[in-house]
């Protein structure tokens, strides 16, 4: 690994001054469960900074992030002093951080938030240093809490929790349970709230577990009030026998990751998947009635729009990445039961319902992602009608977008049509014509342009 060679020689230039390198933090974790890493933090202990920075200058070009607390940017890695913690203001940005060479290793670890990220490795010794027994609480699979008394300090350590809980099954500990239940959660910008989330989207193989933590601890009704309103919300049980909304929501977020872990999708398209998991069924705590003895969510889909919106605005969610994350979350929502409902409509679903579906949606994520919903449920379901559904948006070319128009207006134009409003009424209606498969080429939609100006004249 080109960046374990270069904090190997940083360590060799520090030690050669009189001071010590030590990898810290999520590298030394994932080392330990044995999974790739592609963060590696240095921390140097006994070297002033400005010693530090012309050391590193004799390895590679410094960028230098953070002056108060001196974190240079060389080679790949963040090099930085221990640091020193004083909470000055509320919340997690309330802090005066000042780096302190003369810190101890045990002094500069108890500044983290859980004790599986205090763990050091000496790459020159290649020997851990574990002052708050961190591996022991990898080895019973515990997350806990470095320091109780500034545990508190910084709220975002309570989702933080929730998605380290995820993504590595870990068992949140009573004491920093506790703890995370009495954290108030108002100070969290939406960047922050978000940038955790998507860890818990898309690096868990299991999000469930983390929004399971998060409704006990108390987090998702205060912070996403839309799926708190799905917990004991009931469901018909011949087509849901897995129990109310929520725990069908989990379970769908599960079956999302594990297809999405099989497509190979961009973290964009994977985002709006996982997404559109989480909202789908908002639209059901308003919908939901019991009609002639049975339970109906009638029309929930639509009613879905409205909260899921709400829970992207609170988070600031619109593009990423170039893609419309929003526009696709909001169509999954709307549209997820339209694979299935195409496959069993009595009557044969023309070419032109595809086309016009592909206006509002990915139909490649959304053929996925109504396969999620089919399966995140308990019970032997015919889940087949959405490879029917991909198979039939591929043959038409239509998976990922709807067909470009095939006339547009300089066609118009030059046949004689004047600029105006006019012109683009026309386009809609050889464009609808073209959805229908009425017209194949620019040529058959200019001669039905032609006898649509004569009509109209």
């Amino acid at each position: 690994m080109a960046e374990l060679d270069v904090a190997r020689r940083v360590a060799h230039l520090v030690r050669d001054r009189g001071g010590r390198a030590l990898i810290v933090g999520g590298w030394v974790r994932d080392r330990l469960l044995g999974l790739d890493s592609k963060d590696l933090d240095l921390e140097v202990f006994g070297l002033p900074a400005g010693d530090l920075r012309e050391l590193l200058e004799t390895v590679d070009r410094v960028d230098t992030v953070g002056e108060s607390f001196t974190v240079y940017k060389v080679a790949g890695l963040d090099v930085a002093l221990p640091r020193r913690e004083s909470k000055v203001g509320r919340g997690h940005r309330g802090f005066e951080v000042t780096g302190d060479p003369a810190l101890s290793f045990d002094e500069a670890a108890r500044r983290r938030d859980f004790t599986i990220n205090a763990i050091a490795w000496d790459p020159l010794e290649e020997a851990y240093l574990d002052p708050h027994e961190g591996r022991a609480d990898l080895e019973r699979r515990i997350l806990r809490a470095v320091d109780p008394r500034t545990f508190g300090d910084d709220s975002l350590r309570v989702l933080r929790a929730v998605q380290f809980a995820a993504r590595f099954e870990l068992t949140l500990d009573g004491g920093t349970r506790a703890l995370c239940r009495a954290i108030p959660l108002d100070d969290l910008p939406a960047e922050r709230i978000w940038g955790e989330i998507e860890k818990l989207l898309l690096r868990a193989r299991r999000p469930s577990i983390g929004f399971a933590l998060a409704l006990e601890l108390g987090v998702v009704a205060r912070l996403f009030p839309e799926l708190q309103a799905l917990v004991g919300c009931a469901q018909e049980p011949e087509w849901h026998p897995e129990g109310d909304v929520w725990v069908h929501t989990l379970m769908v977020m599960d079956e999302s990751r594990r297809l999405l872990d099989q497509a190979g999708f961009d973290r964009a398209k994977q985002i709006a998947v996982m997404l559109g998991a989480a909202c789908h069924d908002f639209g059901k705590p308003a919908a939901t009635a019991v009609i002639d003895g049975r339970i109906r969510s009638l029309n929930h889909e639509e009613a879905g729009v409205a909260p899921a919106t709400a829970l992207l605005d609170r988070l600031n969610l619109h593009t990423l990445d170039g893609f419309d994350v929003r526009r696709h979350v909001l169509g999954l929502v709307a549209h997820h039961l339209k694979p299935g409902m195409f496959h069993t409509s009595p009557a044969p679903v023309g070419d032109g319902a595809f086309r016009r579906l592909a206006q509002k949606v990915d139909l490649e994520l959304l053929a996925l992602f109504a396969k999620a919903d089919c399966l995140g449920r308990r019970g032997p379901f015919d889940c087949s009608a959405m490879d029917w559904f991909l198979e039939r948006a591929r043959a038409l070319g239509v998976e990922h977008e709807p067909p470009a128009p095939l006339v547009q207006g300089r066609h118009l134009l030059a046949i004689g049509m004047t600029p105006g409003p006019d012109v683009g009424a026309l386009l809609k209606q050889i464009y609808e014509r073209q959805l229908d498969g009425a017209i194949a080429t620019t040529e058959e939609g200019i001669e039905l342009a032609k006898r649509l100006m004569q009509t109209q004249a």
